[in-house]
Formats: C-alpha cells, sequence, structure tokens
C-alpha cells in the first residue's frame, strides 16, 4: 500500500480522471469508523441541492456483479440502496471508473468513491478521511492490526472527521502532526431502533428501556457498535461479534437466542448492516431488533463549507 500510495505522488502511476466531481471517503483502518453513514450523508445532501450523485463502490462480498449495477448482495450495497431509494445511483464492482464513465451516460454529475482513500487509480476532488476516536490506528499495521498505511497518510487528507467524539483533544493534536486539512468531529446518532425483518415498525423509547438486550454484530469495529448502545442508554446484558460481513446461518441465530436468554435478556440487537446477512428465513421466540443510524457532525455547515472549498482548489486533469 505504501509503495503504490508513492508511486501515484510521485508520477510513476497515474490517476484516471471522470468528467464530474469526485469525493472521496476513506479512512486508514479497515473498517469500523462510519464510512456508510457519512456516504449517505454526502449522498443525502447532494441530491437536496439538486444534484444527481452517484455512488462507486467495490460492494465486497457481494454477488459479483458488476458494470454499474446497484444488484449485488452485498450487505452495504443493500443498505445504501434501501435508506437512498433512488435519490443516487450505485456503480458495484472493481472498476469502479469503468463504472463511473457508464454512470456519467446516464446523467451523474457527482461520485461519491466509497472506501477510496487507498484507492488513488481514481482522481478524486475532495479526500474526506474518518477516524474513529475510539481505535483510531486499530493497534497497527496489517497483519497485526487494522491499520492500512502509516499516520503519515493523513497528508493526503482534504477534510479529517474524527467519529464517535464531540471533543478529541489528545487525537486532535497528534492529527495536526501531520497534516493542516479542517478538522471535525462527529457521533453516530441513533434514527431508530427497528424490528427485523419488516424494519417498518419502530421501537419507542419507552418500550425500549423494558428491554434487555444481548448485542451482536459482524462488522470492522463490534466494540464502537457496543460501545453506542451503552452511550444510547440500552441495557446490554450480553454481547456478541463476529467477522466484518459475515452472512449468519439459522443455527447461528439459534445459538444468540440461547445465549441471550442464558444472561436473561429479553431481545436481541444488532446494526442495521447485519440485517442484510441474516438468513432469508429463521424463527426464534425473542424479538431482533436492528439500530439505524447517521452521522451529526459538530458543525454541520462547516464541515460541508470545508468540502465545498476542496472541490473549488481541485484542478482539471485530463483524463486518460
Amino acid at each position: 500500500m505504501r509503495l503504490r500510495a508513492a508511486l501515484y505522488e510521485r508520477g510513476f502511476l497515474r490517476s484516471r480522471r471522470l468528467q464530474g466531481n469526485v469525493i472521496s471517503v476513506g479512512n486508514l483502518t479497515v473498517g469500523g469508523t462510519g464510512k456508510t453513514p457519512m456516504v449517505l450523508w454526502i449522498a443525502e445532501r447532494l441530491a437536496a441541492e439538486g444534484h444527481r450523485p452517484a455512488i462507486l463502490t467495490r460492494g465486497y462480498r457481494g454477488l459479483g456483479q458488476n458494470e454499474a449495477t446497484d444488484q449485488s448482495g452485498a450487505d452495504e450495497v443493500a443498505l445504501l440502496r434501501q435508506r437512498l431509494n433512488g435519490r443516487a445511483q450505485l456503480g458495484v464492482g472493481k472498476d469502479r471508473y469503468k463504472n463511473g464513465l457508464t454512470l456519467a451516460k446516464d446523467g451523474a454529475e457527482w461520485f461519491i468513491l466509497d472506501d477510496g482513500f487507498q484507492h488513488l487509480a481514481l482522481e478524486r476532488d475532495a479526500d474526506i478521511l474518518l477516524l474513529d476516536a475510539t481505535d483510531p490506528f486499530g493497534g497497527g499495521i496489517l497483519p497485526s492490526g487494522r491499520l492500512r498505511e502509516p499516520r503519515s497518510a493523513l497528508a493526503r487528507a482534504d477534510v479529517v472527521v474524527i467519529t464517535r467524539a464531540s471533543h478529541a483533544p489528545a487525537l486532535e493534536a497528534m492529527v495536526r502532526r501531520f497534516t493542516n486539512a479542517p478538522l471535525f468531529t462527529a457521533q453516530m446518532r441513533l434514527q431508530a431502533v427497528l424490528r427485523v425483518s419488516s424494519m417498518n415498525e419502530a421501537l419507542s423509547e419507552s418500550e425500549r428501556r423494558e428491554h434487555k438486550f444481548f448485542a451482536f454484530c459482524g462488522i470492522g469495529n463490534p466494540r464502537a457498535f457496543f460501545d453506542d448502545l451503552r452511550r444510547w442508554d440500552f441495557s446490554v446484558a450480553g454481547v456478541r461479534s463476529f467477522a466484518d460481513h459475515h452472512r449468519y446461518s439459522g443455527a447461528e441465530i439459534r445459538d444468540l437466542e440461547r445465549a441471550a436468554a442464558a444472561v436473561g435478556a429479553n431481545a436481541l440487537v444488532c446494526t442495521e448492516k447485519d440485517v442484510f446477512n441474516l438468513p432469508p428465513s429463521f424463527a426464534v421466540a425473542l424479538p431482533i431488533y436492528a439500530c439505524r443510524i447517521c452521522v451529526s457532525f459538530s458543525d454541520e455547515t462547516a464541515f460541508w463549507t470545508a468540502v465545498q472549498g476542496a472541490l473549488g482548489r481541485s484542478q482539471p486533469v485530463t483524463q486518460v
């Protein structure tokens, strides 16, 4: 990763350019910083301003479709498709440049590059880098930790957002050692607690306080989700984590139900992304709920102004 970045920075490799504005959302670690809520926020903001946004994503562990289609089995793609409900196009596949060209022919003029901080093959106009305050550097460089590249890569960011924090002075001071990019903090805000599998029945706050939950998830940073639940005043009796993008079997769901009963929990709770990895049909005695979240900025207006400022500084690049 470091060698590839150096080759691009020194001009030995050239990035390809899409005709439109490209905003990249990424991080230094493998998963767990809040990229999907950020991508959603940007897509919704662009759509509200009258633009035609498209999201370019690899679609990890999908069904293999590409060619600028949103018909992928990847959990994050399914979540984006459901939440945006046609307000943004989705290009899914490894060749994000090719998919971007296809979507541009269909009218897309703004591109959001999902998990794009290391995807240097595509030129971008604004690079937004997310750091999770609860685990900003993932315990070190891969494979011993979750860090994809060293902290010095912060220098490539146009905007830095520290997530799951309202104020993080020590982390902010460390970030300032590598970049003077505009720096913001943001929290993951709970929008709704929805009953699986219909996802149209919300649990009220008073009803939620009557439940004792057993939490489970298959995401990049499970501890962050469990910490969020406690911050949102869930009564959590037990937790269990799985690998990122884990596809659950019926047997695993039944095992989770037994584990919940053993600690006195009367409901299961997971992330919204996990819902798309549950078995197509299963029967449990305990209800399962999913947390729908969004990103909430310390200063939303200033953040968007900083992104637009980065767009304004970018120079047109000849398409290759």
